[in-house]
């Protein structure tokens, strides 16, 4: 860890400190800042699933955005069967609805991704033109199926009543469903992080990414390796717009594509492939969004591509570029 590279790691506190001045309010800044890392954490989680596919698999997958939406509209419906539950006061009884809502729209975003890759993605591995507009091409079918199944119009997604409201920290309004999300998108860098570090299955699909036919030719199939990763990205970009359709509060089919500008944004500042790349940006992304919002809200849908201007100018390859051989 000697050689490790700490600046980009300084990006978040840099930035919550500059904002300090212009925001004025110490408890209005702090309220502003919860908000940007819980919304940065969901951000996280979506695009650590394109990290995943992009970074290892060199595939520019632009139908994310369908997995994203799948799983903010089946979580929907499972939250709709559990009114008993998310209608109570206990935070217990609606996490139990949250989580299996959570859990059911990451398995359907699996499933449906283990199709994509198998009949969309396949055919196009190492043209990334085509790999573009194939995948675009898909994610539009998917949100015509969306429609058909849970309607056209936006549809409400209200959060469970115990996780309404915010708690105080001086005068500071801190969302609690904002700590959630938080502890979520800390839950999913940890297991993330210490599966490409630690484990055989992330030693191996490090090593396949290195050199494909080396790995092969010790026995282990790697394509069925990546079929894996790809299944496990779709997965989170479900559990990711699970979050954003609770943050959001409301849900429409072409939600995920509306997303999928922010998720490339975050990527590209990461360093494409970098999961910890991908942290760095999403903090700095949802942070800058929010600071702007409110001391020039005419600014807000410029913040992050100016902040993505002013990262690239400084690490053209982004902060923590992933390097192959």
């Amino acid at each position: 860890m000697s050689n490790f590279d700490w600046k980009p790691l300084a990006l978040v506190p840099v930035l919550a400190l500059l904002a300090l001045p212009l925001v004025g309010s110490p408890s209005t800044w702090l309220t502003l800042t919860v908000a940007g890392l819980a919304m940065g954490m969901i951000i996280f989680v979506i695009a650590s699933g394109l990290t995943l596919v992009f970074g290892l698999m060199d595939v520019l997958n632009f139908g994310h955005g369908l997995f994203i939406a799948l799983g903010a509209f089946v979580a929907s419906s499972v939250l709709g069967l559990m009114g008993d539950w998310t209608g109570s006061q206990q935070l217990w009884r609606n996490l139990v609805a949250v989580f299996p809502a959570m859990l059911v729209a990451m398995a359907v975003a699996a499933a449906v991704g283990l199709a994509f890759e198998r009949f969309i993605v396949r055919p196009v591995y190492g043209q990334h033109l085509k790999q573009i507009l194939i995948t675009m091409g898909g994610m539009i079918i998917g949100e015509e199926f969306i429609k058909m199944v849970w309607g056209p119009a936006q549809i409400p997604l209200p959060l469970p009543e115990a996780l309404r409201g915010s708690l105080f920290v001086g005068e500071a309004a801190i969302s609690k469903y904002r700590l959630l999300a938080v502890a979520v998108g800390l839950v999913v860098f940890v297991a993330l992080a210490w599966t490409l570090a630690r484990t055989k299955i992330g030693l191996l699909i490090r090593a396949g990414v290195q050199d494909r036919e080396m790995v092969e030719s010790l026995g282990y199939r790697i394509g069925r390796l990546f079929v894996g990763v790809f299944v496990a990205g779709s997965a989170l970009a479900g559990l990711g717009g699970v979050m954003w359709g609770l943050f959001q509060q409301n849900l429409i089919p072409q939600m995920g594509a509306q997303v999928n500008v922010l998720i490339f944004i975050v990527i590209i500042i990461g360093g494409l492939g970098s999961t910890l790349g991908a942290l760095i940006g999403a903090l700095l992304v949802g942070l800058m969004v929010n600071y702007v919002g409110f001391v020039l809200p005419v600014a807000t849908q410029f913040a992050s591509i100016a902040l993505m201007v002013a990262v690239l100018m400084w690490r053209p390859q982004g902060v923590y570029p992933v390097v192959k051989v």
